[in-house]
């Protein structure tokens, strides 16, 4: 159980829970959350094998992004992969799968990692948090359309690990949903529900609460880029806890398209879009997730690899571009004056704050500069686009 949020484990890490084979030929999962989507009127798509809202029929997809930007929404993550590591060695077992200093985290502190690979390339990204009332014991989150791989990833690892005498178990978490509450309004809507202040907890740091008896565990962090928490609650409290939060007029449900637009808006990665494992964290632009320790000492999967790239050549990097004429959307090639191919782009969308058309992508060594002109070739014809640093919209995480 994870102990500070009464989070019961249901299933051990087991061969049962990597039959890929049998999850893609199943329908679609649904989250505890689903007849309330329907009640809410949202309009349910399939998405890494889940059925969830896209949006919502009282906004459009605009009017639910900026609402997020100027009050609070709850977008319903269940989906998401939860797991508990336990055990003396669970620190570090961890640290041989991600590229993250987890040892300098303090009790409740968490932090953005990445799973990776032998060859340096990206299996997965992950929060991974250091439980408040047991340090030895994390609390990793990590993304749904990923689930069988990683736990297939870290079950192989596992077996080699446990022969040479370890003490490590993981376990999915099956009985909690999760929530993302998010925006200026979001703490302040919670704070009114569960009677308590978080002032203390800053971002990137999770605690126990009680909301009317429920017992959940809540992280300050996001994917929208604006202060606000995830909340691990029992599946048969989750609909009540969001009915709740919704009393307040400042919250509202916001579905998969705002949650996209938003993060990209916050120069935030979509796993298999922005990164995959054919992509370091270096030419992803996330070598700050790899602590000082770690860069001395390696010790994961890859790192012969990626320190190299550290001050190192590479051929490609990650960067933003705001685009000139029609939106630059996935696949769009990335060429120079000459039009030779230099990059592709990975994520891009009209940006409700900037009215402006945003995109991520990658580009060859030469083109990573901010302000660099390349031209973007959409539907045929070709636009100008202008290499612009990330974020696109400053983030409003709150630090303390």
């Amino acid at each position: 159980m994870l102990r500070n949020a009464s989070l019961t484990v249901v299933k051990r890490l087991s061969a049962r829970a990597l039959a890929t084979d049998a999850a893609a030929a199943a329908p679609a999962k649904r989250t505890a959350l689903y007849d309330f989507h329907v009640a809410q009127g949202a309009k349910m798509v399939p998405f890494a094998g889940w059925d969830m809202p896209l949006q919502y029929a009282d906004k459009s997809h605009v009017q639910a992004h900026m609402h997020c930007r100027e009050a609070a929404s709850i977008f319903d993550v269940s989906h998401m992969l939860q797991t508990r590591w336990t055990g003396k060695d669970a620190i570090e077992f961890i640290e041989s799968l991600v590229v993250g200093d987890i040892q300098a985290l303090a009790p409740g502190a968490a932090t953005l990692s990445l799973f990776t690979n032998a060859q340096g390339g990206i299996i997965d990204d992950t929060v991974i948090q250091r439980l408040a009332t047991n340090p030895s014991e994390l609390y990793v989150v990590s993304n749904a359309g990923c689930a069988d791989k990683d736990l297939a990833h870290i079950r192989a690892q596992l077996e080699q690990f446990r022969a040479k005498g370890k003490d490590v178990n993981v376990d999915v978490i099956e009985d909690h949903s999760l929530l993302a509450l998010q925006g200026p309004k979001a703490i302040a809507a919670l704070e009114k529900l569960a009677g308590t202040s978080l002032a203390s907890l800053p971002f990137m740091a999770g605690t126990a609460l009680k909301i009317r008896d429920v017992p959940v565990h809540v992280t300050r962090c996001g994917y929208t880029g604006e202060d606000g928490v995830e909340i691990s609650v029992p599946h048969g409290s989750a609909a009540a806890l969001a009915e709740w939060l919704l009393q307040d007029p400042a919250v509202a449900m916001a579905g998969l398209g705002a949650r996209d637009s938003l993060r990209l808006e916050a120069g935030l990665c979509l796993y298999g879009h922005d990164m995959d494992e054919s992509v370091s964290p270096v030419e992803a632009t996330l070598l700050w997730t790899i602590g000082k320790r770690r860069r001395a000492e390696g010790g994961f999967l890859g790192a012969e690899s990626i320190l190299s790239q550290i001050g190192g050549p590479i051929t490609k990097r990650r960067v933003g571009l705001v685009v000139q004429g029609a939106p630059a959307r996935e696949g769009a090639k990335i060429v120079n004056a000459e039009g030779q191919e230099i990059g592709q782009i990975t994520s891009g969308c009209p940006s409700p704050v900037l009215k402006k058309n945003v995109a991520m992508g990658y580009v060859a060594k030469g083109f990573t500069k901010a302000g660099s002109e390349v031209n973007v070739v959409v539907r045929g014809k070709t636009q100008k686009a202008t290499v612009t640093k990330m974020p696109f919209v400053p983030h409003n995480y709150f630090r303390g």
